[in-house]
């Protein structure tokens, strides 16, 4: 009986646990979402407004280790929720770790389908490990909304 109730108690405390593990990273949810949130941004307050808040990095384009990033259609970068030194840079030949060009392919996706996800790797701004990443993203007026979430 003594076993068994110890085995409860320990399913227990790492079930508790999980959600707490889980809520410290984003999701495949949250990151879609967010890109969608940031989309809805952009027809409500103008493209300078949204550029604006995407691009600060405690605004509400930025959550845990998800955030926003905004390029036009030739891989240049209007807006980067946690590293505003890339606005205004091209990066369309920028590579992962694997030498995957992602923007490339990021970018190729929303020229031909409007929306997609890319799978690359990137580091992640809370852990600064480099990670497995999907990104979700979606064309509005003529820029690419993208937002990714950190595999483990």
């Amino acid at each position: 009986m003594k076993a068994l109730f110890r085995t409860l108690t320990v399913s227990a405390a790492l079930i508790m646990a999980a959600p707490s593990f889980a809520a410290e990273n984003g999701t495949q949810e949250e990151a879609s979402a967010m890109v969608k949130k940031a989309v809805a941004y952009l027809k409500a307050n103008g493209k300078d407004k949204t550029l604006a808040e995407v691009s600060n990095n405690k605004g509400q384009f930025v959550d845990r280790d998800l955030y926003i990033s905004v390029y036009d259609m030739n891989g240049n970068v209007l807006a980067h929720g946690t590293n505003a030194k890339l606005i205004g840079k091209d990066v369309s030949a920028l590579k992962d770790a694997d030498g995957k060009e992602f923007i490339k392919d990021i970018l190729g996706k929303a020229k031909a389908a409007g929306k997609g996800t890319s799978d690359y790797k990137w580091p992640n701004p809370t852990t600064k490990e480099i990670q497995a990443k999907t990104v979700y993203f979606e064309k509005a007026n003529d820029m690419v909304f993208s937002s990714g979430y950190y595999k483990k």
